[in-house]
């Protein structure tokens, strides 16, 4: 496998491959099938913020996406999912989607971003808990669980409740 991956925004022609990389990676039905709904939301989906890490014959392996969400009132954007084809984990491309798509923000000039995941793997692109900033969800989450990033020093993280898109179903 790669060492370094590229990176590019989905297109068209990568859906069925980006189906397939959730449907692997999420074994319940709602989850296998978010990305799809999310593509269909108009206000969840931003032209951009999906971006697949590719292999060398520009195979999608990895996918990262950022949707819209608010914290309060205020727009912020979700991270959710990154998934990444079974046979080529742990070998970085999920990071890079993830590192790419946080890049495509910060240049749609996008300020905050939250993710509900694992507290080990986030810090390392910058996030940090959540409830620090009063940040929190609707829904019951161990407190790690939730992150925040700032993409905009300059831009505080607001406080309050996340709404995420309907697809989400929280």
């Amino acid at each position: 496998m790669s060492a370094s991956w590229s990176t590019r925004p989905e297109t068209p022609a990568d859906v069925p491959a980006v189906r397939e990389i959730v449907r692997a990676a999420f074994p319940t039905p709602e989850e296998a099938t978010l990305v799809d709904a999310l593509r269909a939301d108009s206000e969840a989906w931003i032209e951009g913020l999906s971006v697949v890490a590719v292999d060398d014959d520009d195979r999608p392996v990895g996918h990262a996406l950022l949707t819209r969400c608010h914290i309060g009132d205020a727009p912020a954007l979700c991270l959710a999912p990154v998934a990444v084809r079974p046979d080529a984990q742990r070998t970085g491309a999920g990071s890079a989607a993830v590192r790419a798509a946080l890049a495509a923000a910060r240049g749609l000039g996008e300020a905050h971003v939250v993710v509900l995941g694992d507290p080990a793997y986030y810090p390392r692109f910058g996030f940090a808990r959540a409830s620090v900033h009063g940040i929190r969800l609707s829904i019951e989450v161990p407190d790690d669980a939730v992150m925040a990033l700032t993409l905009d020093p300059g831009r505080p993280l607001p406080a309050g409740t996340v709404r995420y898109a309907v697809p989400f179903g929280i």
